[in-house]
């Protein structure tokens, strides 16, 4: 049994207070997988690439156990491309160019050895394309965890409700649970989401960490606090690769495990950051990560005694 995950493969153009970056790989599939596969294989990739993506970075992700029989490449067609600059806090960032290219025709296909995977990651996209790929899972999965944005929820929220419906985990930041609930406490918000359809909801908070709600039960995990971040880029998506890597190597899907894979997908997150694009992940050990999720682990670490 292993794991789909559905997303875009791209290249990102890329400008923080910290340096420049004119073309390297990106996409929310790609984080997915190098972040997943740490933990589970093989992860079954679904996307859509031009004939312009390398064929090292195919051969490096296939490498890693990522398998690309659902990955449509358009041979003369350029995949897609965004670029943007990070203001000095990292949290704020502005969109310079979009460029849809071979992503505006995706129409995913679930070929049939995917068809018996537990776990489903659908990365942000159009929730249209997120409730076709589940209406072609001929058995649904286990666990179905989604992104989204605030571009879905202006634009497509009819169809948002309708896939909202159909998952059991959301992944959004906190001024999208906010936009997506019209709630400002994220504990209201958080109790309207889980009505829409998802039993769990993970709110994102960049360099602030993360909560996981699950009805009235709530749990913090802080971010680890870093010395250098060069490029937040991604560090969502990598987190989701964590989270639902450690989902699909345990095949638990309880409260209490995903407390245990928020933190992993906190870990993850954290060496994404230290360099640009995916390098820093391309090139982790298993020792780094068992470290780090240890550093974790002493964050939120203590004994308490109260005087009688």
């Amino acid at each position: 049994m292993s794991l789909i995950v559905v997303g875009t493969m791209a290249f990102d153009a890329l400008e923080t207070p910290f340096g420049k970056v004119d073309k390297i790989i990106g996409g929310s599939a790609t984080y997915v997988a190098w972040s997943a596969s740490n933990f589970t294989q093989p992860i079954k990739q679904v996307s859509i690439i031009g004939g312009d993506f390398p064929q090292s970075e195919i051969d490096a992700l296939k490498k890693r156990g990522v398998e690309f029989d659902g990955v449509e490449v358009v041979p003369d067609g350029k995949s897609f491309f965004w670029s943007g600059r990070y203001h000095m806090d990292m949290n704020t960032r502005d969109t310079l160019i979009t460029d849809l290219n071979v992503l505006a025709q995706f129409n995913p296909q679930i070929p049939e050895n995917y068809q018996d995977c537990e776990f489903l990651m659908l990365g942000n996209l159009a929730p249209a394309v997120q409730m076709s790929v589940i209406n072609q899972m001929k058995k649904r999965p286990k666990l179905i965890v989604m992104d989204t944005m605030n571009f879905w929820m202006e634009s497509a929220m009819d169809d948002l409700h309708k896939v909202l419906g159909m998952v059991d985990v959301l992944m959004v930041n906190d001024s999208e649970a906010r936009q997506l609930s019209g709630e400002y406490s994220l504990v209201k918000a958080a109790l309207k989401i889980q009505k829409m359809g998802p039993k769990y909801l993970i709110i994102k908070k960049g360099e602030h960490g993360a909560l996981l709600f699950h009805g009235t039960n709530v749990f913090f995990a802080p971010a680890l606090p870093l010395e250098e971040v060069f490029d937040p880029t991604g560090a969502g998506d990598t987190f989701a690769g964590g989270f639902i890597g450690h989902i699909a190597r345990t095949k638990d899907i309880s409260f209490e495990n995903m407390k245990t894979a928020i933190i992993v997908g906190s870990a993850m997150a954290s060496f994404c950051v230290e360099k640009f694009g995916p390098e820093r992940l391309v090139e982790l050990t298993h020792a780094e990560i068992e470290q780090r999720i240890e550093e974790f682990v002493e964050l939120v670490n203590f004994d308490i005694n109260l005087v009688q």
